[in-house]
């Protein structure tokens, strides 16, 4: 059996599964599904060529537009780690009266009447608040599916629209705008794989409620950026069930 079938069957199955192959008259084969192998899997599917071509072959699904609706878009910025990806998240720094105060998040905001588009707002964004030209500096791959906003719990008639991008150069140095508190780089395959998965407990409503998120850093991705996260991961791979 080859590798290729090997890993494909195996990201069908939950860490710790045994599966009996056999074909023919071939021995009977005995696969054992662990934590290594499920993290291999995730690096193959999160390694940036084949990225690049499920994005690009991805038709993203748009949500309907009303006259009211506000319109925002954040750029997911990616840049290849030997044989991982890694995911820029930018921690928004605390502010009242915004609901996303405090979140890790991806650049990006609101589109205003300056933006030619909803990928132009997210490269305009992306300058203002960490000081990094996306058309410079980064290579276009594509967009994914459009989310709801609805933070904390409230529903708004809003919509994001996530486009995806690579660095093309080596950034080590970003320039923070008042918005944002710090820049931080996750691991996709630790994500995907369910290494940096982890619930916590947050304050909505004035409740303490569990959601799910990822570990990076010391902060915790939750809310609408998992959610977007969840929606990149079903483009790589079209059985993606998420984390339980």
């Amino acid at each position: 059996m080859s590798m290729s079938v090997t890993a494909e069957l195996s990201a069908r199955q939950p860490v710790g599964t045994y599966i009996l192959l056999f074909r023919s008259m071939a021995p009977l084969v005995i696969l054992h599904f662990d934590k290594e192998s499920v993290t291999l899997l995730s690096m193959s599917l999160l390694h940036i060529e084949k990225i690049r071509e499920s994005v690009r072959n991805h038709a993203p699904e748009r949500r309907e537009i009303k006259a009211s609706t506000r319109q925002a878009a954040v750029a997911l910025i990616l840049r290849p780690i030997e044989n991982d990806t890694e995911a820029l998240f930018i921690l928004r720094a605390v502010k009242e009266g915004d609901p996303w105060s405090g979140h890790m998040a991806f650049p990006g905001g609101h589109q205003d009447d300056t933006d030619s588009s909803l990928r132009a707002a997210a490269e305009r964004e992306t300058i203002e608040e960490i000081g990094l030209d996306l058309v410079e500096s980064a290579s276009y791959i594509g967009e994914i599916d459009w989310v709801q906003a609805n933070p904390r719990g409230r529903t708004l008639d809003m919509v994001v629209a996530p486009f995806v991008y690579e660095l093309n150069r080596s950034v080590d140095h970003f320039n923070p705008n008042y918005e944002v508190a710090d820049v931080l780089w996750g691991s996709l395959s630790d994500m995907h794989a369910g290494t940096s998965h982890t619930m916590h407990d947050f304050g909505v409503g004035g409740e303490t409620m569990e959601f799910p998120g990822y570990g990076v850093g010391d902060e915790i991705v939750w809310g609408l950026t998992y959610r977007m996260l969840e929606l990149f991961f079903m483009v790589l791979d079209s059985e993606w069930q998420g984390h339980e």
